[in-house]
């Protein structure tokens, strides 16, 4: 590729409680995903990161999750197909308002944290998710990985999909991430600007043997919630530069 998008999840503090570094990876990214206030975030973080987003030219889309502030967001949580299809348009609600009041539309829509995880596996669930999307804005870009119910629910609805691969996770041999509790499946900054280069030129990731595994993806996302996400942004902002490949935003 000769280009692609850098995805960031942003906007998760809450209240007093603050997470991230997101002025400082916002000027090396191209897309953020916002978080809606189920997992993380709040009325006014979410103006701020739609601000800041605004100021840097970066295209903004909903991080929806389900609803889980103590777990922010990683744990499992039974939902039946109707309320999750009820949960995804009011967080495309809420932040889509926001927007507005900022002049700025929504782009895309992104799963967040064990949801993420749910509509990969949960044929019913992926499609009240892809339901909800379509009928909010089906011009909205879904991001997800190519594994999974997903991607099938949103090309029936009518969506496109960005293929999702992951610069600062480590990848297995069958091209799925690591466990977080497993050795290598969080990069430092150097190792995941190498995997970002890798995943944009090459198409693929290599695993804990360095074995090479082939990984699609239209967009690279960064976790904004680690303590070195500046440094991160910057390191595969830069690497990815120095190779020529363009970081920006689907048109």
């Amino acid at each position: 590729m000769n280009s692609i998008d850098l995805n960031c999840d942003m906007g998760e503090s809450f209240g007093v409680w603050r997470m991230g570094q997101d002025a400082e990876v916002m000027p090396w990214i191209s897309s953020a995903n916002i978080a809606c206030g189920m997992h993380a975030g709040d009325p006014a973080t979410m103006l701020r990161t739609v601000d800041l987003a605004r100021a840097h030219g970066v295209a903004i889309g909903a991080h929806v999750a389900l609803p889980d502030l103590a777990g922010f967001g990683r744990r499992a949580i039974a939902i039946e197909p109707a309320d999750l299809h009820a949960l995804v348009l009011y967080q495309l609600g809420a932040l889509a308002g926001v927007a507005r009041a900022r002049a700025m539309e929504l782009r895309h829509v992104k799963p967040h944290g064990a949801l993420y995880h749910q509509l990969a596996a949960d044929a019913a669930l992926a499609d009240a998710f892809a339901a909800a999307v379509q009928a909010f804005d089906a011009r909205l870009r879904v991001v997800t990985q190519v594994q999974g119910a997903l991607p099938a629910a949103a090309a029936a609805h009518g969506l496109r999909v960005l293929r999702e691969a992951f610069a600062d996770r480590g990848y297995g041999s069958d091209g799925r991430l690591l466990p977080r509790s497993q050795a290598g499946a969080l990069l430092p900054p150097a190792r995941a600007a190498a995997q970002a280069l890798l995943l944009a030129s090459a198409g693929c990731a290599e695993d804990a043997d360095g074995r090479r595994v082939p990984v699609a993806a239209d967009t690279l996302c960064l976790h904004g919630d680690r303590e070195d996400a500046a440094a991160l942004a910057h390191a595969v902002h830069r690497r990815l530069a120095a190779a020529a490949i363009r970081i920006e935003a689907p048109a």
